[in-house]
């Protein structure tokens, strides 16, 4: 039986070339050959200090997990080697974002978004249903099934891969991550990390502080902020939540229409091959001959769609759902500022009521001094951040959705450069037969 354990993924030459990586395709600081993403934070923020380069340089799936082999070069002198490799699984992945995400001292920034839990299942059950009806197909039939089939899996595959790639070189393009002593670990740790998924008591764990968080939110939302910029910056980024994830929800449909259109291509073709195989053999040769080349251009036109549809999510979809994630991140990070704002408003009040009952008075001025300056400290990187994102995201959407446009017109310049050159096929065809009662087509 077929499954998706017999394919090496990161080695099987049938997948498009012209297929670029999830890093490509969102980042706008262009990762070289090694993973090195170039610097461009904003200059308030410290410079880059020394070599780090992070890639995934092979990747093996297995039944219920991928294993990623991380591929690290350095110049910092905290790291033991200049040169480690190290096996990961997604869990790890998740650990080291949990870890960015509980440490108080990056409050003031915007996490990277974990990548998403590798889904082959889809994938997989296509496969293993192709396998218990290899009997009832002919060897053609299956082979070129088999084919498509891999060529999905394998592209979800390489787009899972990069996604993990991605978010290690964001952390080691980033001039505060890249010296986190957890990601140093993640990175220089040759053995298992030994990081489990959660369990059931953990799960229940992280929704109650996530409700808890939403409820402060709402708590919060009456606030008004003392600085401009962060309340117009609320309201857009609340709206802004709203309209990509819609614009994700319809890109997404767009992408399974254009597959089901493809997909409808090939039960078209496959249908005029047993068509014309039986005309063949009892009927009109001629006739059978001309719906043979009808199948091929079903065929071809089956492959011009699933690339245009592969373009589509890979350009529009793709973008949308990174900067869906990355506007939360966003919004996480204005939150921890209103908690901060709400910390040193209530210090402010508790210091009037110490000095008021003439108690405490030492005690309340240093918790309003602690409080006004992480509150300080936080608007500051935040406002960094926020700016940062903004130019990211302008130039992703600028880009990715120029390089959609110029693909459409590629593709389409190639459906009509097919559709003509198969016209004057069965063009052909037709007046070779000579005199015919078939039907024109």
């Amino acid at each position: 039986m077929l499954a998706s354990e017999d394919i090496d993924p990161l080695n099987n030459s049938d997948i498009n070339d012209q297929q670029e990586t999830f890093s490509e395709i969102i980042s706008n600081d262009n990762p070289d050959k090694n993973g090195d993403i170039k610097d461009t934070t904003n200059g308030d923020q410290p410079a880059l200090d020394g070599e780090l380069q992070v890639d995934i340089s092979d990747a093996l799936s297995e039944r219920n997990k991928v294993k990623y082999t991380v591929h690290t070069k350095t110049t910092f002198p905290e790291f033991s080697k200049s040169e480690i490799s190290v096996v990961r699984e997604h869990d790890e992945f998740i650990w080291l974002h949990t870890c960015l995400e509980d440490c108080e001292e990056y409050a003031g920034f915007i996490i990277p978004p974990a990548p998403p839990r590798p889904d082959f299942d889809s994938s997989r059950e296509k496969l293993q249903k192709l396998g218990e009806t290899e009997a009832t197909m002919t060897k053609d039939e299956f082979s070129k099934m088999k084919q498509e089939l891999e060529q999905e899996y394998l592209a979800l595959f390489k787009k899972t891969v990069a996604m993990h790639e991605f978010f290690l070189c964001r952390l080691a393009a980033h001039p505060v991550f890249r010296k986190d002593s957890n990601f140093r670990i993640f990175l220089e740790y040759e053995h298992d990390l030994s990081v489990r998924g959660r369990n059931k008591r953990e799960v229940f764990g992280s929704f109650f502080k996530r409700f808890t968080q939403t409820a402060d939110e709402v708590l919060l939302s009456g606030q008004k902020d003392v600085d401009d910029f962060f309340e117009s910056e609320k309201n857009y980024m609340l709206e802004y939540s709203t309209q990509i994830k819609e614009a994700m929800i319809r890109s997404d449909k767009v992408c399974r229409l254009r597959q089901n259109v493809a997909d409808s291509y090939t039960r078209i073709a496959h249908g005029l091959e047993k068509f014309g195989q039986l005309e063949g053999v009892g009927g009109e040769k001629e006739f059978g001959r001309f719906l043979m080349r009808t199948t091929e251009l079903f065929e071809k036109m089956k492959k011009v769609e699933s690339r245009v549809g592969t373009d589509e999510e890979l350009k529009e979809a793709d973008t949308f759902r990174y900067f869906v994630r990355e506007s939360q991140a966003a919004m996480d990070l204005l939150y921890r500022r209103r908690r901060c704002l709400a910390n040193y408003e209530a210090a402010n009040k508790n210091l009037e009521r110490c000095r008021a009952r003439n108690r405490d008075i030492q005690k309340a001025e240093k918790e309003q001094e602690e409080a006004c300056k992480k509150f300080e400290d936080i608007s500051k990187l935040a406002k960094t951040e926020l700016l940062e994102l903004k130019n990211t995201r302008i130039s992703a959407f600028k880009k990715n959705l120029a390089d959609l446009a110029d693909l459409e017109i590629k593709q389409s310049n190639a459906k009509i450069s097919l559709l003509q050159n198969a016209l004057r096929s069965l063009k052909s065809t037709s007046e070779g037969e000579g005199p015919s009662t078939t039907p024109a087509v």
